[in-house]
């Protein structure tokens, strides 16, 4: 499916405009609840564990619906569908800001993911259809600043929205935007033709669900249910493992399945599926990360921790405007090369941190690891189009979309558990050398007697000092492991192909390698 001729498009700016509203309200939706998560513990009776499924419900819910949108899109039609999402996900947002407990919450979570997931890919095929060949690394960069900015920005305004008003803001917000782009869309948007006749794969799609639903349930509530001495977590590893098995087969077995195999066959695309979900990883996990870092262990206010978190969207966005236009001129592959490299030095950097650290340390990381989302994620686009025909634009965009979504979802869980549990670790490890018979209480008599554990303000006060520095090396830890799990990035350089432009007369086959 594609709208008229690049030259033939009018209002580009205004579709433009409207569908970076689209891209910006579901990516900043996917964090702009982390710093509120402590307030909607407390108003929706939540524990810690269970307070995380506001994050992971939307995630999942977005990775499992992207995966149709191409078939959805050339069903109904791409502004049919864009208009239907916008309105859908707008309403959520309402139910979300009204939701009085966590099950209800946790629902409309859900139904806010399934009608936002198809606005990421449709915006993303719409920038590229609307504007030519040549000009195609900077719309990208323009339309990637809505999906890298989001997460990032998310928690600065959710902070100042908790601050301000109450978390509830962090949802109404969207109202007048997405009023607004429904109205741009409704009127300026060409209408494209819908092809009436495809029937959906309800088989693929099933098994779909089913893989990544149970995965994620099992991320979820692993370190809740003790991992696999459970019987709830073995069920749940099995069906998602027979899902993804099941899927993969009907996609290659299947007369017409609601994804084309044939999108795989391209080298780059499939390369840069796989960039896409390590990058996912790290994009939403480190602002989950972040935001309580900062306010548990920094003591920072909850404004104040969304402004420190802020300037790594300065420097993603200054990144995507170079590697916008250096993106057609030189090898994109060099760009995401030193991109991942600021990225894995910056997480590693983050590995020394520790709550007393200067801030100005603080931001100038934060910066480094923006700039490293922008240099990866501009010629990322680039590379991953340049030799898919355009038929296949709206099925690649939502591809890479899921990938990144199922690459959040599964970075937020495995994160989040992996700190619940090395806190454990680390607490129970420090606790067994606090005794009264340790010589280095022993030696200070002012310190053993304010921390003697065999009183009852000393245990106390001990059990909180112990708790912080469990709390310190299990962020460490976990910082490490985003470091571990941005380098094969790297290697998935190897396996893509530079693009050369060359001039052709028909969009379907914009660039050739070398």
């Amino acid at each position: 499916m594609s709208v008229p001729a690049k030259s033939e498009v009018s209002h580009r700016g205004i579709i433009t405009v409207c569908a970076m509203v689209a891209t910006l309200m579901q990516a900043l939706d996917a964090t702009i609840a982390n710093v509120a998560l402590p307030y909607m513990q407390g108003s929706l009776s939540a524990t810690s564990d269970e307070i995380t499924w506001v994050l992971t419900s939307y995630i999942t819910a977005a990775a499992i619906m992207t995966a149709p949108v191409g078939w959805l899109s050339a069903r109904f039609g791409r502004k049919n569908l864009f208009i239907l999402s916008l309105a859908g996900f707008t309403t959520a947002s309402m139910l979300c800001g009204v939701a009085q407990t966590l099950p209800q919450m946790v629902a409309f979570r859900l139904l806010q993911g399934v009608f936002g997931a198809a606005l990421v890919p449709l915006s993303q095929a719409t920038m590229i259809d609307i504007y030519p060949v040549e000009r195609r690394g900077s719309a990208m960069a323009i339309w990637g600043i809505g999906v890298m900015i989001g997460p990032i920005l998310g928690p600065t305004l959710g902070g100042y929205l908790t601050e301000l008003y109450n978390w509830r803001w962090v949802f109404y917000v969207n109202l007048p935007f997405g009023l607004a782009a429904i109205l741009g869309m409704v009127i300026f948007m060409p209408r494209a033709p819908t092809e009436s006749g495809l029937r959906f794969d309800w088989t693929g799609f099933g098994v779909l669900a089913l893989g990544l639903g149970a995965l994620q349930m099992m991320l979820d509530r692993g370190q809740d249910q003790d991992w696999f001495s459970s019987r709830e977590i073995i069920i749940e590893a099995v069906l998602a493992g027979l899902g993804i098995y099941l899927f993969l087969a009907h996609l290659l077995t299947a007369e017409r399945p609601f994804i084309r195999p044939a999108i795989f066959r391209d080298r780059n695309f499939s390369a840069s599926m796989l960039m896409m979900f390590a990058i996912g990883q790290i994009l939403v996990a480190s602002s989950a990360l972040m935001a309580p870092y900062l306010q548990s262990l920094g003591n920072y206010p909850v404004a104040t921790a969304g402004l420190v978190m802020a300037p790594r969207g300065i420097g993603t966005m200054l990144a995507m405007m170079i590697s916008g236009r250096l993106a057609s001129r030189i090898d994109p592959r060099k760009l995401m090369f030193v991109g991942v490299t600021l990225l894995i030095g910056s997480n590693y950097s983050m590995t020394g941190w520790t709550p007393d650290i200067a801030v100005s340390v603080q931001v100038a990381t934060i910066i480094i690891q923006g700039m490293g989302l922008g240099f990866v994620f501009t010629p990322l686009q680039v590379i991953a189009f340049a030799t898919l025909p355009s038929v296949m634009r709206t099925d690649g965009a939502a591809m890479l979309s899921l990938f990144r979504n199922v690459g959040s979802a599964i970075g937020v869980s495995l994160t989040s558990a992996l700190l619940a549990r090395n806190i454990q670790v680390a607490h129970a490890g420090l606790a067994a050398r606090v005794t009264p018979f340790n010589r280095a209480l022993q030696s200070n008599p002012s310190i053993f007697h304010r921390l003697d554990p065999l009183t009852r303000h000393g245990a106390v006060l001990l059990d909180h000092l112990i708790n912080q520095q469990a709390q310190i090396i299990a962020y460490v830890d976990d910082f490490f492991f985003m470091t571990l799990t941005t380098m094969p990035a790297l290697i998935f350089l190897l396996f893509m192909q530079r693009p050369v432009r060359v001039p052709v007369a028909a969009d379907d086959h914009p660039a050739v390698l070398d």
